[in-house]
C-alpha cells in the first residue's frame, strides 16, 4: 500500500512511501485486539479500593443480646455487617487488575489495529518535523493544516521530541507518542493516526520481530 507523504502545512511533497503488508495489511484478529485492549484498561485501574470489615470497625465487642429465646436471629457484636455502622461483608480489598499477555499476541493485536485504520484510510504520513520551542500554537497550526482540529488524533514520532510533546500536552484530543509506545487502545481510539516518515522503520521493526 502506497501513501503520499505530506509536509507540516498539509501539502503533498510528491513523494510516496510503501507501507509494509506484514504490519498494515494483515487480516485483523478481533480476539487479539479484545485481549490487548482489556489488558490496557485493566492496567489503568489503581486497585486501591478498600472498605472496613468488622474486625476494623471501632466499637464494643459485647454480645448485644442473649443467644436464644428472643425469636430473632442471633447476633454476636454491634460491629456485624447486618447492623448500621457495622463492617462491610466481603467488601473490596486492594488488588492488582493486571494480567499477562504473550508478546506475539500483543504484536498481532497492534498490527490488526493498524491494518483496520489503514483500510479505513485513517493513516496520514508526514515528513519528520521539529519545533524550535514548546508552543501550543505551533501544534494547533499543524492540526489545522491537516484538518484535525475537531478530531481525535494520534501522532507517532521517531524518538523523543520534547518540544512537540510539550506543545500538544494541553490539547485533549491529540496524543503524541514514540513509535515504541504504540498500543492497540491508542490506535483504535484515534480518528486519525499521523505517522512521521522516520517512525515507520521503527514501527516495522518492533512489530515484525
Amino acid at each position: 500500500m502506497e501513501v503520499a507523504v505530506l509536509d507540516i502545512t498539509g501539502k503533498d511533497t510528491g513523494r510516496k512511501v510503501e507501507l509494509s503488508k506484514d504490519v498494515f495489511g494483515i487480516e485483523p484478529n478481533d480476539h487479539a485486539i479484545y485481549l490487548d485492549v482489556k489488558q490496557y484498561l485493566a492496567n489503568q485501574r489503581q486497585g486501591t479500593h478498600k472498605s472496613k470489615e468488622r474486625a476494623e470497625i471501632t466499637g464494643s465487642t459485647r454480645k448485644i443480646k442473649k443467644q436464644k429465646g428472643t425469636g430473632t436471629a442471633r447476633a454476636g457484636s454491634i460491629k456485624s455487617g447486618v447492623f448500621r455502622g457495622g463492617g462491610r461483608m466481603f467488601g473490596p480489598r486492594p488488588r492488582s487488575y493486571s494480567f499477562k499477555l504473550n508478546k506475539n499476541l500483543k504484536r498481532l493485536a497492534r498490527k490488526s489495529a493498524l491494518s483496520i485504520q489503514a483500510t479505513d484510510n485513517n493513516l496520514v504520513v508526514i515528513e519528520d518535523f521539529e519545533f524550535d520551542s514548546p508552543k501550543t500554537k505551533n501544534f494547533t497550526n499543524l492540526l489545522s493544516a491537516l484538518a484535525l482540529d475537531a478530531r481525535r488524533s494520534l501522532f507517532v514520532l521517531n524518538g523523543l521530541n520534547t518540544n512537540v510533546y510539550l506543545s500538544s500536552r494541553n490539547l485533549k484530543g491529540s496524543t503524541v507518542i514514540n513509535a515504541s509506545d504504540l498500543n492497540t487502545y491508542g490506535i483504535l481510539n484515534a480518528s486519525k493516526i499521523v505517522i512521521t516518515e522516520g517512525s515507520l522503520e521503527g514501527i516495522n521493526t518492533n512489530l515484525t520481530k
